[in-house]
């Protein structure tokens, strides 16, 4: 199983970024999929989550409206859109199998810098 996420990088406030995390290893259409953040000195904490069919999604507060998770079962890859970025968002974002804290294996991360 891997989970190889991607897409990160340094961006303005008020910019957009789009993270990947494509799988390998295991049937990903029959798997929910969640991101996770966890930025220097704070817990991991949940983002957002989508079901293994795409028909259910779920977002922690402070990411409704701007972020927009989704997946594409036919390329084993799982997304996360992120618009009008804030410098709160500076993380490292992780994809993980499975829905919210059910789910199992992880991904290695990538960073996100949001700063001016």
């Amino acid at each position: 199983v891997q989970l190889v996420e991607s897409g990160g990088g340094l961006v303005q406030p008020g910019g957009s970024l789009r993270l990947s995390c494509a799988v390998s290893g295991f049937t990903f259409s029959i798997y929910a999929a969640t991101w996770y953040r966890q930025a220097s000195g704070k817990e991991r904490e949940f983002v957002a989550a989508i079901s293994s069919t795409g028909g259910s999604t779920d977002y922690t507060d402070s990411v409704k409206g701007r972020f927009t998770i989704s997946r594409d079962n036919a390329k084993n890859t799982v997304y996360l859109q992120m618009n009008s970025l804030k410098p709160e968002d500076t993380a490292v974002y992780y994809c993980r199998r499975g829905w919210r804290h059910r789910g199992d294996y992880w991904g290695q991360g990538t960073q996100v810098i949001v700063s001016s």
